[in-house]
Formats: C-alpha cells, structure tokens, sequence
C-alpha cells in the first residue's frame, strides 16, 4: 500500500506557488538566525528557488 502512495504522489506536479512558499519558508529561517541579510536576498532567494525548483522537476 505504501508503494502505490508513492506512485500517487509522483504523478503529481508541484506549482510554482508551492515552490515559492517553500523558498520563502527557508529564506525565513536563514534570516531569522542571521545568515541573511538584505543585502544579500535577491541573490540567496534567487539561488534557493532554482535549487528547490530543480530537485523537485528532477524526477
């Protein structure tokens, strides 16, 4: 049963809005223990989201 759950949920595709919920989650928690600063978003966002964006289009 396990296994026919994980085909389900393989077939699905994931929205740019999920990614993007996802990113900002992690671009959060980098900020909230100092690892970001404004300086520095648009690039780490940046990087975060195509990163995200690529290991879940992937397979």
């Amino acid at each position: 049963m396990t296994e026919k759950n994980a085909d389900t949920h393989a077939d699905r595709s994931v929205s740019d809005e999920t990614l993007l919920k996802v990113a900002k989650e992690i671009v959060i928690k980098f900020i909230e223990v100092g690892r970001l600063t404004p300086a520095t978003f648009e690039q780490t966002f940046d990087n975060i989201y195509k990163t995200i964006k690529e290991t879940v289009r992937k397979g």
